[in-house]
Formats: C-alpha cells, sequence, structure tokens
C-alpha cells in the first residue's frame, strides 16, 4: 500500500469521468478542517493475512491525532505505484477501513470510486501537512 495523507484547511471534489461501469452515482463534497487520505491499493494489501487495513488506520489515527481533527476522507487514488489490487477488492479494503474509523467516533467520507474527480483542496506549509508512506 501507498499513501499521502495530507492536512487540508479545505478539500472539494466534484465527479468529472466515470471510469468504472459499475460505480454508484456520485456527488460532489466539500470539507473543512481534516485529514485527506490518497489510497494506492496493491494486490499484496488485499491477500489473507496482510497488515495493510491497520497500517492504513494506524497512521490516519495518528495524524488525525496530530491536527486534533476527527474528519478523514478516504481517496481512492491508484496512481501511486505501477501494480493495483482489483477495483472490488480495493473498494472493500476502503470501506472497512471507513467502517473502522467510523466505529471509533471518527467522521468519514469518501471520495466517489471509479471516477475521475475535479478536486480543490487548500494544504498548510507544514512538515505533517502532507506525509507518503509506503507498506
Amino acid at each position: 500500500m501507498r499513501i499521502l495523507l495530507w492536512y487540508c484547511e479545505n478539500f472539494a471534489w466534484k465527479p468529472a469521468i466515470k471510469t468504472l461501469e459499475s460505480a454508484a452515482d456520485a456527488f460532489p463534497g466539500k470539507h473543512q478542517e481534516l485529514i485527506v487520505a490518497f489510497i494506492h491499493v496493491e494486490p499484496k494489501d488485499v491477500e489473507n493475512g496482510s497488515s495493510a487495513a491497520k497500517k492504513l488506520l494506524k497512521n490516519l489515527k495518528w495524524l488525525a491525532k496530530k491536527w486534533q481533527s476527527n474528519q478523514i476522507v478516504l481517496h481512492s487514488f491508484t496512481h501511486l505505484g505501477e501494480e493495483k489490487a482489483e477495483p472490488e477488492q480495493a473498494l472493500k479494503l476502503i470501506d472497512y477501513v471507513e467502517e473502522r474509523l467510523t466505529a471509533v467516533d471518527y467522521q468519514v467520507w469518501q471520495t466517489p470510486y471509479g471516477y475521475f474527480l475535479d478536486l480543490d483542496m487548500q494544504a498548510k506549509g507544514h512538515p505533517l501537512a502532507r506525509i507518503y508512506k509506503e507498506f
């Protein structure tokens, strides 16, 4: 898994191009003062026994605590590496992470899965505002 985490003062999206025929209808969204996770799910991340979801959760909670925010956006971003998990498996992992975060009182949103999106983001100029992890 590869993730690029942002702390954003403002983050908004608008569906532009549908890329998966099976994708659900998509709607725009806009949020403030939150963690945004660009998530690249690789095939090894969805194998039995993988700790990728657990590590993603740990990193998200850590950064949210640093910024004292309980708001997180999960954004599937398959452009951080060459190998990609199958779309259905990647979405299942992201859904699981959303469930786990919601269960411990985070407000969580997912950007529309299966779409290219127009993004509008404003991020602070701070060392903890942009973090890349690979595991």
